[in-house]
């Protein structure tokens, strides 16, 4: 039922135990919940327009009562609902941050497979690129072209987080094999300080200088051009398996 309530409505509590005698109220004291008798007539659109309200003062104190623990109840609510908004906003900011640090582990990956797809891979170490020296023969020193490859491919391996670089050189298979080794050695040796001193490669990422003699030749054969292929020292960026799945 609709009742409408005008300026001339009389809003009044029973007082006295015999509910005698009225005592009046604006229409503020009309809290939702609150039991009343209302008397009045009926408009033409069937709505009863109030002339007297009243209530008993008891019923008036429990549902303001109720009211209160209402607005606390809602108080509390829009707290849990701030609050929940707040944990809200915090995990989707940890989920970006996770999504950000996943797309980074598969972007290192991805790098790392199509480095060991072309380069390929050691037993403990992914071979991440090389560049490949090669000498006159018997010689050692580093033809100078070289050195802005070898200092690019330093530059290029403190970018990797774990990495070493490891030096190897070889020698052909003309001369004894003695002298063989001691040309790998000094040709290794040699590349190692170009990328040390030029290449500022911290010497705790460098593996120690191999010298492989006349071992592994590229090719077998001794013609003039296959000797060259072997005169060679092979530098490359490695990876620790461990550091690289972390």
């Amino acid at each position: 039922m609709i009742i409408l309530l005008t300026d001339s409505t009389d809003v009044g509590q029973f007082q006295g135990a015999l509910k005698a005698r009225t005592k009046h109220m604006s229409m503020a004291a009309l809290v939702p919940g609150l039991p009343i008798k209302v008397e009045g007539t009926y408009n033409s659109e069937n709505q009863l327009v109030a002339a007297t309200v009243r209530f008993k003062g008891n019923d008036l104190e429990q549902a303001q009562a109720i009211q209160a623990g209402l607005a606390e109840t809602q108080k509390q609510a829009e707290k849990n609902k701030e609050e929940l908004e707040k944990q809200n906003a915090e995990l989707a900011e940890q989920n970006a941050a996770l999504k950000e640090q996943s797309e980074k582990v598969a972007a290192n990956k991805a790098e790392i497979d199509a480095a060991v797809a072309r380069f390929g891979q050691l037993d403990d170490y992914y071979i991440l690129d090389e560049v490949t020296v090669y000498f006159a023969n018997g010689k050692v020193k580093v033809d100078p072209k070289y050195a802005p490859q070898l200092v690019a491919l330093a530059e290029k391996a403190k970018n990797i987080k774990g990495y070493m670089v490891q030096v190897k050189g070889y020698a052909s298979s003309s001369g004894s094999a003695s002298l063989n080794q001691k040309l790998s050695e000094d040709r290794a040796n040699n590349v190692a300080n170009i990328l040390l001193q030029q290449g500022h490669v911290p010497l705790t990422n460098m593996l120690a200088p191999g010298a492989m003699g006349e071992s592994r030749q590229v090719v077998k054969d001794k013609t003039a051009d296959s000797e060259a292929e072997n005169r060679r020292v092979v530098v490359r960026i490695l990876q620790n398996k461990g550091i690289a799945g972390l």
